[in-house]
């Protein structure tokens, strides 16, 4: 059998892994898909379907218009999506949501795999890494990876790769916070490595602010643990920042939210009680991650009390807090541009476990997986997707749209290191910024709710104009590898 005829292996079948093999068989590859259910469950499937929806049947908005998630659901329709195929199929009502049957998407994914002459199913669970013997693989095992191959990741990355309770702090949208009440300071105006000693945006609090503060985040309600979830210990240096506030009502205020060596330009002679700091999360400052905010609060919780914080009044979050078991690799600094393990280049990964949240997500980047491993496969590369389109800006999140940890060597964990890179669903924030804001039909530049939705039907615009232009920029290429 010739290199480019060499089957290409996925281990894993759930909705990245399923995709990736879709992906391959349908460009006329081969395609063997090893899953290890039902030889050896997981503590969240119930049934051996692939594409099994553990958590929810819904595929969140379907508004290719004005939400990043429904922009990226047209992009793989376009490109030929196998588990958005099957989600408009079975599909529920969910006013403008994708909601799915459970058990007819699962059934539709495995009977098209199944049935499909270029895909060969095994049952079996692959204990530890792939062997070299098998040549290109997709790992696409997602966050409850088996423990044997979670343990031969981490031997061979170096990297803390096992389930732990992962602490996940909010991120804000930057332009969503009110500068008017922040600011800009470092604490002490320190100017570290790569900083300006500007570097934090700021929100006072005063007693009586905070003390309501601290009563709502005791008293809000709280997202329980699964029962399988029960026994993995919390991770020490991210409590939850209500457990924090249940230690004492001061102990926020000299931990994370301490107001030293920080003075409010809009009324420098008060000095704060607390103040709540939020640190550049992306290189392209458009994301804001709130410091210490790590947190068990139900969604809606969230956004009830952060925005009782003066000037996050109209916050609008990228990403939610949370608390959870996960496995995931710190994939900025171990994988490259085509999702392919550095250390160990015949390895790609896919889905979950490469930092992205969400089942679209997930299949999204075994869907790009595919792709890049077919077109390797024919001795020949695949233009990088536009970090414009929504593919795009997801894989850049997960490959390289971080800030460098720019601590000194002798204090930074690891210079050079990605910091704070944890696993977002798709949003806009992950997009580069327009090269001109919308304005209205008189040349006026907008605000509030319609200056938003121009500004998401600019961005969606853009996407789909240089996903166009990507498509037809690579279709001569494969077409020459056929």
């Amino acid at each position: 059998m010739s290199q480019a005829s060499a089957p290409i292996h996925i281990v894993g079948g759930g909705l990245a892994g399923s995709e990736a093999a879709w992906q391959i068989a349908e460009a006329g590859h081969h395609a063997v898909l090893h899953e290890m259910r039902p030889v050896r469950g997981t503590e969240a499937h119930h049934g051996e379907g692939l594409a099994e929806l553990v958590c929810s049947n819904s595929f969140r908005s379907d508004d290719p218009n004005g939400n990043a998630v429904g922009l990226l659901h047209q992009e793989m329709r376009t490109l030929g999506s196998l588990i958005l195929r099957a989600a408009d199929r079975h599909q529920v009502p969910a006013g403008g949501a994708l909601a799915v049957d459970r058990e007819g998407f699962s059934a539709a994914v495995t009977a098209a795999l199944e049935a499909h002459p270029n895909v060969t199913i095994v049952r079996e669970e692959v204990a530890g890494l792939p062997p070299e013997s098998w040549g290109p693989c997709i790992v696409a095992t997602g966050p409850l990876t088996a423990p044997a191959l979670a343990e031969a990741i981490r031997t061979i990355t170096g990297a803390d790769a096992l389930a732990f309770f992962d602490a996940i702090a909010p991120i804000v949208h930057r332009d969503s916070i009110d500068m008017s009440k922040a600011w800009f300071q470092s604490r002490y105006d320190k100017v570290g490595p790569g900083g300006t000693g500007a570097d934090y945006i700021n929100c006072p609090m005063d007693r009586t602010q905070y003390d309501a503060f601290i009563a709502a985040l005791v008293g809000g309600e709280k997202i329980g643990f699964k029962e399988w979830e029960a026994s993995t210990p919390y991770f020490d240096g991210c409590l939850p920042i209500e457990v924090m506030a249940e230690r004492g009502p001061e102990t926020l205020r000299h931990g994370p939210m301490k107001p030293v060596g920080l003075t409010n330009p809009h009324d420098p002679q008060v000095k704060a009680c607390a103040i709540v700091q939020l640190r550049q999360d992306n290189a392209l400052g458009t994301l804001y991650n709130m410091v210490g905010f790590q947190t068990k609060l139900t969604y809606s919780e969230q956004v009830r009390v952060f925005r009782t914080i003066p000037g996050l009044e109209n916050a609008e979050f990228a990403r939610l807090g949370g608390l959870h078991r996960n496995t995931y690799l710190d994939s900025p600094r171990l994988l490259d541009a085509t999702l392919r393990l550095k250390v160990r280049p015949s390895l790609r990964f896919a889905g979950q476990i490469t930092g992205c949240e969400g089942y679209v997500e997930s299949a999204a980047i075994g869907l790009m997986a595919g792709r890049f491993a077919v077109a390797e496969s024919r001795g020949g590369a695949l233009e990088p997707l536009p970090q414009t389109t929504a593919l795009g800006a997801l894989i850049a999140h997960i490959t390289g749209g971080h800030i460098l940890d720019d601590a000194p060597e002798e204090t930074a964990k690891e210079p050079g290191k990605p910091r704070s890179f944890q696993p977002m669903n798709v949003n806009f924030g992950l997009f580069p910024p327009l090269a001109a804001m919308p304005r209205n039909e008189t040349g006026k530049r907008l605000r509030g709710p319609e200056k938003a939705m121009l500004k998401r039907q600019a961005l969606t615009d853009r996407a789909r104009a240089d996903l166009s232009a990507w498509i037809a920029g690579t279709t001569p290429q494969a077409a020459a590898a056929e």
